[in-house]
């Protein structure tokens, strides 16, 4: 069961994210992920700044997504599935749903950024109809790090 998190979930869309970004805490460039707390995604999501989804597996809260709408696009970041939980469908069941929303909402586009260094993830994207649209090295925590943006084109203007 998928469903957009209130302010009152912060603590459980922090608690899968730091499960699920655990593995990345002693990567050459650790995830910024680390370092969020409960009351940054609180304020983040009180403030309407952005949304999150959980995704529960028998009432038990193992994925979860951050996003925000600007212009005509969703921009979605932190996907996290819990390590005991993942290959089973639930990080693609997660964007699937951020499609369907995107296009009620009439937006012609969906993208995130990806850290080119795990091609897991990039190869989840592609898998599902995402285009490397841009490559470059930022600094995270003063360390360079190769990051690529992936977007999906969801509705043609014409």
């Amino acid at each position: 069961m998928i469903h957009l998190a209130s302010v009152q979930d912060a603590h459980l869309v922090h608690k899968v994210m730091i499960t699920a970004y655990e593995e990345y805490r002693y990567a050459d460039v650790p995830s910024g992920a680390l370092n969020e707390t409960v009351s940054s995604i609180a304020e983040a999501l009180n403030q309407g700044v952005e949304q999150a989804l959980l995704y529960y597996l028998d009432d038990v809260p193992v994925g979860t997504v951050r996003f925000t709408v600007e212009n005509n696009s969703l921009y979605f970041f932190r996907l996290s599935v819990v390590p005991e939980a993942r290959n089973r469908g639930i990080a693609k069941s997660m964007l699937s749903w951020l499609e369907n929303y995107a296009k009620e909402h009439g937006l012609t586009e969906i993208w995130c950024k990806v850290r080119m260094t795990i091609p897991r993830n990039v190869r989840l994207y592609e898998s599902i109809g995402y285009v490397l649209t841009e490559q470059k090295m930022v600094t995270n925590s003063g360390l360079p790090i190769n990051v690529g943006t992936m977007k999906k084109i969801l509705i043609q203007l014409h």
